[in-house]
């Protein structure tokens, strides 16, 4: 990346649709397509905004560009000169010298060109518009952006009927690029594309971005794609924003049970790989009438409560890292990354098992006295696990020291459990005799507070 400041900084966006209804068009209620969304994009980086169709993603990006009119919020870009301008309420007159450094590539390449112009004319026009009169200029101009996308000088005479669908969006890069935008907004670019010609295409949005440093914005659902070319990703659900992470954290260890669904629901290249997919149960709510308290909580597994009464608030986990979840791990108290030893044992069952799994855990201080009826090993970082399908309860995160906090409870999502490397005997003789020859691995994906 270029830089470290952020070209665009989006703070507490709304966009609500009015709802109009009978002869006088009586204001009914309102569509809440955009509901309180906060991201920021750094120079010379991609930033994903992934979700299901209807969650408000391509909103998003329109009302960044100001397309759409904000309902509410800040949307603060830097210009090249260094002026930080809010474009949600800076006067339309002042737009216009901003359009040329912010563009938009749309996501039909069919639709989104004029059948009636040529190549020439679509692509200069943005030059026309912005005082390029110098018809000779133009057409240089024209002849360079098609090089650059991979395409030959000579089509510029050509309509938009005499190409594919790949060669079409190259001619919307092109046309996005005429007037050397810093901001770029790529909304569902490749999805109407043959995945060998998505390909192509995201190589050249990632050579065009190292050669002019470009900044995208990067709407899509597909995740395979968003996975090879973004450098953060910001998953949004009916409106809001739910998780924003570093691509390789986020595809890791989602810390929000909507994210961990959509990474379940990517395909496998591998034929004899399995994997274990999060079915969510229930529709998708409606915008015009969200559910109370977190609009996720009819589908969540996870869901307490207070999840139905209770809006989430939009919080940072760690540098870099938001989510917006009642229950997700509190990081506000002092964090411990270890690889965590478990015996668990539900009452009245016998053979109790050692479990290990790398997870987040606060270091909560704890005594013996708290795990009464738990069987736990000894030294920092036990953890006492009651089974469950699926879902395992952590009680008495960390034994650190003796002194003693207020009880909470965790649960643990598991995602699998197998074999783990290395040999049982290996093993400590003390932990040894808990495991009974029945070791297994739980991969945790996901830790968040029942209880505070």
């Amino acid at each position: 990346m270029a830089e470290n400041s952020p070209i665009l900084d989006v703070r507490g966006l709304k966009k609500f649709f009015p709802i109009r209804r009978g002869f006088l068009r009586t204001l009914i209620g309102h569509i809440r397509a955009v509901d309180d969304v906060s991201f920021d994009v750094r120079s010379g980086e991609t930033l994903a905004l992934v979700g299901e169709s209807g969650c408000g993603k391509t909103t998003t990006a329109r009302c960044v560009l100001r397309a759409y009119e904000p309902t509410a919020g800040q949307i603060l870009f830097r210009s090249e000169k260094g002026q930080v301008v809010d474009l949600a309420t800076v006067p339309r007159s002042r737009l216009r010298p901003l359009r040329s450094e912010m563009q938009m590539i749309f996501q039909d390449p069919y639709a989104s060109l004029n059948p009636r112009m040529t190549l020439l004319d679509i692509v200069s026009e943005p030059l026309e518009v912005h005082g390029v009169t110098n018809r000779r200029q133009r057409v240089e101009r024209v002849a360079e952006l098609l090089r650059l996308v991979g395409l030959r000088p000579e089509y510029m005479r050509c309509y938009p009927h005499a190409f594919s669908g790949g060669q079409r969006q190259r001619i919307g890069i092109a046309r996005a690029l005429a007037l050397e935008p810093r901001l770029v907004v790529a909304d569902e670019a490749v999805s109407a594309l043959d995945v060998s010609v998505q390909a192509q295409i995201l190589n050249l949005l990632l050579e065009l971005q190292e050669r002019l440093g470009l900044t995208y914005l990067f709407v899509a659902h597909d995740l395979s794609v968003v996975k090879r070319i973004s450098d953060r990703v910001a998953v949004m659900y009916v409106g809001q924003m739910v998780e924003l992470a570093e691509t390789r954290k986020l595809f890791a260890q989602p810390r929000h049970p909507y994210t961990s669904a959509l990474l379940s629901a990517i395909p496998e290249p591998t034929p004899r790989a399995t994997r274990r997919r999060t079915i969510l149960q229930g529709e998708v709510a409606n915008p015009a009438a969200p559910p109370s308290g977190c609009y996720f909580h009819p589908r969540c597994p996870y869901a307490v409560e207070v999840c139905k009464t209770t809006p989430p608030a939009w919080e940072q986990l760690e540098p870099g890292r938001f989510v917006r979840y009642l229950a997700a791990f509190d990081r506000r108290r002092v964090g411990l990354d270890a690889h965590v030893i478990a015996a668990y044992a539900q009452p009245n069952r016998l053979a109790p098992r050692l479990s290990r799994a790398h997870v987040e855990l606060p270091a909560v201080p704890r005594t013996r006295q708290d795990l009464a009826g738990w069987r736990i090993l000894e030294g920092a970082g036990c953890i006492g696990l009651q089974h469950a399908p699926q879902l395992a309860f952590a009680q008495c995160p960390a034994l650190v020291g003796t002194a003693v906090a207020q009880r909470e409870v965790f649960a643990v999502h598991v995602e699998h459990a197998d074999r783990p490397p290395g040999n049982v005997d290996d093993l400590a003789p003390a932990r040894r005799n808990l495991v009974g020859g029945r070791d297994h691995v739980l991969h945790v994906t996901s830790v968040r507070c029942l209880s505070s």
